[in-house]
């Protein structure tokens, strides 16, 4: 079952135009590179390791186990290259590994920022909106308060003459 956290992220993130252009574009890459990476070294591995004493990744299923498994970097031990190519073969894996986390986790920081950013300047509108509503009650209110001043000074400045007559 997934989790209903893991439902919503992809649907905002499938849901922004922007996001599916540039990020999902990169994610796809970095899966299909990813993929290929994961398959060649295992058939790779499978070729270095044939033949070599104490090899443990003797077949392609085995291989492709150790694959995945040193890609994620879980690294059990239950398989692993006794030979230099192997090795070779291994530390590639690895790096690739490591920068395709690195890319996947670089475009998912940038949407949530982009998102972040997005709603801060909705927030920024709003508070601008409000501002703004505030500071035309205001003016409204002094000018009415001015209005009432003034006709109360009108009403002093006549009962005043009145009063001299």
């Amino acid at each position: 079952m997934v989790p209903s956290f893991l439902v919503s992220v992809l649907n905002r993130l499938f849901r922004n135009e922007a996001w599916r252009r540039l990020h999902a574009q990169a994610a796809i890459w970095v899966t299909v590179v990813m993929t290929a990476v994961l398959l060649a070294g295992a058939a790779l591995v499978v070729v270095a390791e044939s033949g070599a004493p104490h090899a443990n990744i003797t077949s392609y299923p085995k291989a492709l186990w150790w694959s995945i498994e040193t890609a994620t970097t879980v690294g059990y031990g239950d398989f692993y290259p006794v030979t230099l190519w192997g090795r070779v073969i291994a530390s590639l894996l690895m790096l690739s590994a490591i920068t395709a986390f690195g890319v996947i986790t670089a475009a998912l920081a940038t949407w949530f920022v982009g998102h972040a950013e997005q709603d801060m300047v909705r927030l920024g509108k709003a508070v601008g909106n409000h501002a703004r509503e505030d500071a035309e009650a205001l003016r409204s209110e002094l000018h009415t308060l001015h209005e009432r001043f003034d006709h109360v000074e009108s009403l002093i400045r006549d009962k005043g003459t009145h009063s001299a007559s």
